[in-house]
């Protein structure tokens, strides 16, 4: 007599290399879940201009106040909401269970981090370009270089945002953990990027500090548009600093997925 022996179910050989088609259908995807939820999309693209002004009309009687923090401040909301809502987003894909069906499918963890990287930044390309339009041409913020760079280095701080909203979410089991990072990610940064005080004039420790946090290279990049007609050297600095922390920390994002929470 013998024993019928069910079959294993077939497995997907694990995908290292990124792939295209799977990057832009994750997405896809990613953005048709966000078209259903206009709170967040209101949130995401709507939500830093309305700060940049309330900002301009808290310091209506004094416009240099303006001018002096707002081309920071542009860099640095598009950064926060980017953050939060990244990190939120996806820490709902794992809660869900939606991560862990994604990941049994023939999908690395790159295209799937690409795949978010991807979908966010065409929002935070929206929501950069709006920020930008709207500070510079309605609310009169007086900008000596070209607005352009403006929008460059508010993009790139969003998608540093949208990094390190994927990789912090690797370390939540719920929304509210994940909201919790801000105070210990975001907060640090903000006080330590120069926005209340220029960084040479703080403790020589704190300082250090912030020459090893990204949004102070990101405020360095919008003063020196503020202040130069041409691109300078700090500039490019500055650009490619913020640029490469985002590329670093969307890698350990992939390196730290995990399939679900515990």
């Amino acid at each position: 007599m013998t024993t019928a022996t069910t079959p294993a179910a077939p497995t997907h050989p694990r995908t290292t290399a990124l792939n295209a088609s799977r990057t832009t259908a994750t997405a896809a995807r990613v953005l048709a879940q966000l078209r259903h939820d206009p709170r967040t999309i209101a949130m995401l693209i709507v939500l830093p201009s309305l700060l940049l002004l309330l900002l301009r009309y808290v310091f209506d009687g004094n416009e240099r106040t303006f001018d002096g923090i707002g081309a920071s401040l542009l860099g640095i909301f598009p950064l926060i909401t980017m953050f939060l809502v990244t990190s939120i987003a996806t820490l709902r894909e794992r809660t869900s269970g939606t991560l862990e069906r994604l990941l049994a499918m023939p999908l690395g963890k790159g295209d799937l981090i690409a795949g978010y990287a991807l979908a966010f930044g065409i929002l935070a390309i929206i929501q950069s370009a709006l920020a930008t339009g709207l500070a510079v041409w309605l609310l009169g913020l007086d900008v000596t270089g070209s607005p352009w760079l403006l929008l460059l280095v508010a993009l790139l701080d969003a998608l540093l945002g949208t990094a390190l909203g994927l990789f912090v979410s690797a370390f939540a089991s719920s929304e509210f953990q994940a909201v919790q990072f801000m105070p210990a990610v975001i907060f640090p940064q903000l006080l330590l990027c120069g926005l209340f005080t220029p960084r040479p004039e703080m403790h020589p420790i704190l300082e250090g500090i912030s020459n090893v946090l990204p949004m102070s290279y990101a405020v360095d990049g919008m003063n020196e548009v503020l202040t130069h007609t041409e691109i300078t050297t700090n500039f490019v600095r500055d650009t490619l600093i913020v640029a490469t922390c985002a590329l670093l920390v969307l890698t350990l994002g992939a390196a730290t997925l995990r399939r679900r929470t515990t």
